[in-house]
């Protein structure tokens, strides 16, 4: 029975368990959105995007090369990054640097990382 779900030994409810997992439960909102920021980490090329702007700051056209990509496929998900604010950006004439929005960002990515590699 490979691949089945252990169930619970009796048919019962456990009243105290599912009012501290209630009392947990985030509101509906809250989760939708949560799931949405986690689709956007569900694009390699975001991801990859992310990871160049660890720590530093660079250019649509530094990470178009870095990633051999065009300039054109790197801005759009530079703006799918900031809509969901994972980055953000500062003007130089007429050159945008981008880097990572906050320290949060940072953690999510080594979090992640550090879940597979184990």
């Amino acid at each position: 029975m490979e691949g089945m779900v252990p169930r619970c030994g009796e048919e019962r409810l456990h009243p105290a368990r599912l009012a501290r997992a209630t009392e947990r439960l985030p509101r509906e909102e809250e989760l939708f959105d949560l799931a949405e920021l986690y689709k956007i980490f569900g694009d390699a090329t975001r991801v990859r995007i992310l990871y160049l702007l660890l720590d530093t700051e660079l250019c649509v056209c530094d990470i178009a090369h870095l990633l051999g990509m065009t300039v054109s496929a790197i801005s759009h998900q530079l703006r799918v990054l900031k809509q969901a604010r994972l980055v953000k950006f500062r003007r130089e004439g007429k050159t945008v640097y981008y880097t990572l929005a906050d320290a949060h960002i940072h953690s999510i990515l080594a979090q992640g990382m550090e879940h597979i590699r184990e």
